[in-house]
């Protein structure tokens, strides 16, 4: 599992210089040179940054910025990668024309060597897989960041009986594909996290615009959904809870997966014959019925919302593939959301309540969908939700538009410094994904008429006899558990006082730049010093006379004098460069 150590000055250890120079090195190609001024980077990174070339190619700037950035992203590799489609889908933390490119980031790259994937099968499984699979695809049938798929085959004989049990189950567990990981991946993304991480703390030192965004806790939470991503057994556990929740449901159909013959780095499953959502025009040519298949991906993706809390966070057309009797397949799973029972019932609440005009019950609902520093100003808000409510309250539910709604709401979070909590945001994705596939099938699909029932469902169940008694046996148990522990809380905190062992904590802010220019001063100091003994040395061994000599001038003198004065030109280059003498 990948995890954030926190860095501390890069400039005291030198780790990850090397990554931090191809990083650098990136972003000056792209004419993101300002970048390095505006994180303060230099401040950590300035031997290194002289080793690059800061002049990026003319020819770059015919494109525009937030082209240059997605290039950028695509050639950093596969965290920078996965970071740009999380961005994309926040329009709170990025500007739209930054959007719309991010969500063009391409995942594709070129794929590695048959014998990597022999090495980590002979790590993972102890066999080559020849020797696994009666037939193994050397090339690749698709390569990406994370890793790349093989087509297999493989005989039903060698399975043991734990795999999914299906229908015609000889015939489909012939023909498979294999997902193997990128070798070193998960160094390389550990690496590039720590430095996102201290890029985020940076951010929230200088600039107070986006410490209610919480850099660091966008990058902690991106580094555990990648975590998640790359460990192909959480990929599989997810493929077997997804059958399980909707095994009932005959419009779906969710591939096999093949436990025994898959690790953390690779992931067997079975192979899907089915055309692509995107290919409209052979679902037309092969006779599907697009409206029935439109409205049954998104009743499907509703059950998973507001029915089960576990929906797959990427239903995007290249993941969707439509089998005989219009029937829907999901596939890689690797991306997937959960919501709390209260966090579905806040969200039905709050969008209810907006189609109602219920002006209190939308302050209500986004108050409990997000998270915020210090008490909000409910007035100024209900006013301003008091606006988007006219927008939309006498508008038929079938008109409205997810993804417009989403917009709406975030540019008034922003306003208020509210955020979404991070679940919501891959709902919203989720929800605005299947909502652009739908139209793509069929224009005229109502995504939200279609949720209502759903909703109601939920506010039913609210008021359920079984449902109440649980919330009050509950609540009464939580009551007797705070009875009971009070007294010994009470002891304990009395103890700690009595003893002189409980303690404040007092948290400055602001003195990271005085650090970093205390930092600075010693270090001139420090380079003076030894520029001033080199002179003294240098200036004593000529006076030595020792040889061998250069016109009569000792030869390691001269050299020493040499070396002073390179030094010297160095820091005064570099107090020059800086503006301060």
């Amino acid at each position: 599992m990948v995890s954030i150590r926190r860095l501390g000055a890069i400039n005291r250890t030198y780790r990850h210089l090397t990554r931090y120079r191809q990083i650098l090195r990136i972003l000056f190609k792209y004419g993101f040179h300002d970048l390095v001024d505006y994180f303060h980077l230099d401040h950590y990174l300035e031997t290194g940054l002289q080793m690059i070339n800061r002049k990026p190619r003319e020819q770059i700037f015919r494109y525009s910025r937030p082209v240059r950035l997605r290039m950028g992203l695509e050639e950093l590799g596969p965290t920078f990668i996965k970071l740009g489609q999380l961005l994309s889908t926040r329009p709170d933390f990025i500007s739209p024309d930054y959007l719309d490119e991010l969500r063009k980031l391409q995942d594709n790259v070129p794929p590695f060597s048959y014998q990597e994937v022999q090495q980590i099968f002979q790590e993972d499984q102890g066999k080559d897989p020849a020797e696994i699979f009666t037939d193994f695809a050397v090339k690749p049938l698709a390569a990406a960041s994370i890793g790349q798929v093989h087509l297999a085959r493989i005989s039903s004989d060698s399975l043991k009986s734990t795999t999914l049990s299906r229908k015609n189950k000889e015939a489909s567990k012939r023909d498979v594909v294999v997902k193997v990981q990128r070798p070193g991946l998960e160094n390389i993304i550990a690496v590039d996290l720590e430095i996102l991480a201290q890029i985020a703390a940076l951010m929230e030192d200088h600039f107070e615009e986006v410490q209610g965004h919480q850099p660091t806790a966008i990058v902690e939470e991106f580094a555990l959904s990648l975590s998640r991503e790359i460990d192909f057994t959480i990929e599989l556990a997810n493929i077997h809870h997804f059958c399980n929740l909707l095994s009932g449901n005959p419009t779906i159909y969710v591939p096999e997966v093949f436990p025994e013959l898959s690790t953390e780095r690779i992931l067997v499953m079975e192979r899907i014959n089915g055309i692509k959502a995107s290919h409209v025009s052979e679902l037309k040519k092969q006779g599907y019925d697009l409206s029935l298949i439109a409205e049954r991906g998104a009743n499907l993706v509703m059950e998973q919302i507001f029915v089960h809390g576990f929906f797959h966070a990427d239903p995007h057309p290249g993941n969707l593939f439509i089998l005989p009797e219009n029937k829907i397949c999901f596939i890689d799973f690797g991306q997937m959301g959960r919501l709390l029972l209260k966090d579905r019932e806040n969200f039905t609440d709050f969008l209810l309540s907006i189609t109602s005009g219920n002006e209190s019950e939308a302050v209500n609902g986004i108050l409990k969908m997000t998270v915020h520093k210090g008490e909000a100003d409910r007035d100024r808000l209900a006013l301003d939700i008091s606006e988007l409510v006219g927008r939309y309250m006498h508008l038929p539910i079938g008109e409205l538009e997810v993804e417009k709604i989403h917009l709406e709401l975030l540019k008034l979070l922003s306003k208020h410094k509210l955020f979404l909590k991070p679940n919501l945001y891959l709902m919203f994705k989720a929800l605005a994904t299947v909502e652009g596939v739908g139209t793509m099938l069929a224009p005229e699909i109502e995504l939200l008429a279609l949720a209502r029932p759903f909703m109601k469902k939920i506010k039913l169940d609210r008021v359920h006899p079984r449902r109440l008694v649980d919330d009050l046996s509950t609540t009464g148990h939580q009551y007797l558990s705070l009875l009971r522990d009070l007294p010994g809380e009470t002891r304990s905190i009395l103890t700690q006082l009595r003893q002189g062992r409980m303690k404040l904590e007092f948290k400055h802010r602001g003195l990271l730049p005085l650090e970093r220019a205390l930092y600075r001063i010693s270090n001139r100091i420090a380079f003076a010093i030894v520029l001033a003994a080199q002179i003294i040395g240098s200036s004593l061994i000529v006076l030595s006379g020792i040889k061998p000599r250069w016109h009569g001038i000792p030869v390691i003198g001269l050299v020493g004098f040499l070396v002073a004065g390179m030094m010297g030109f160095w820091l005064l280059i570099s107090i020059i460069r800086r503006g301060k003498l």
